[in-house]
């Protein structure tokens, strides 16, 4: 369950299940989000409204996320559905995610790739431990233009094998180069794939097992 601190003019939102720990929100700003302490550590109000607005939009994974009681908050719906892969690290989604039946609050998701995170589908990190290797820079496919760039993006966690997701996406390098554009899409998510971030039939090979 998501921790929830109002503020005067924001409510932050912080859903742990969910957190990367990539830390941009303690760094950037630990008067907000102060870091090694014990009991509370969310302070909306130690900076303006836009500054935590801001914090909550740069959060990768979806963690945090921020309401303005008035005004606009951290959840805008993109106008371009994306995932970005990582080097060496997860699938970094930012559209209206439908998995499993369910909207996931918020327009961001991390999903896990390399096959050892502890709370699949998302990533908890485990990538770094692990020592997991791949590229974030894919080779380009040749895709064309989609009619519509926008909408829910549903993502299904087929059992014991890839990510299968449906709905208009772009795929992203780190570096932010389109690599390819997709109505529905396969992705690896056993970390074994000779054809990361695409799904090869690895997971049958190697005897992945997820949910």
């Amino acid at each position: 369950m998501a921790e929830v601190v109002e503020g005067r003019e924001v409510t932050v939102m912080f859903d742990g299940a969910r957190c990367i720990h990539s830390r941009n929100c303690v760094l950037g700003h630990p008067e907000v989000f102060v870091p090694n302490v014990q009991g509370e550590w969310i302070f909306p109000d130690a900076a303006a409204a836009e500054v935590v607005v801001s914090i909550g939009r740069a959060c990768p994974s979806g963690a945090i996320r921020v309401m303005r009681k008035q005004g606009e908050g951290s959840d805008v719906v993109p106008k371009v559905n994306t995932v970005r892969v990582r080097e060496n690290g997860p699938l970094a989604f930012e559209a209206p995610i439908l998995m499993r039946g369910e909207m996931l609050a918020g327009v961001r998701a991390t999903l896990c790739r390399c096959g050892q995170s502890k709370n699949k589908p998302f990533c908890d990190g485990s990538h770094t431990a692990a020592g997991f290797a791949a590229t974030g820079e894919p080779e380009g496919k040749e895709s064309v233009a989609l009619e519509a760039r926008d909408g829910v993006v549903e993502v299904f966690p087929n059992v014991n094998g890839s990510l299968k997701v449906t709905g208009n996406l772009e795929v992203v390098s780190g570096t932010g180069r389109t690599v390819n554009r997709v109505t529905q899409v396969w992705l690896c998510r056993c970390g074994q794939s000779a054809n990361k971030p695409y799904c090869d039939g690895s997971h049958k090979r190697v005897g992945f097992v997820a949910e």
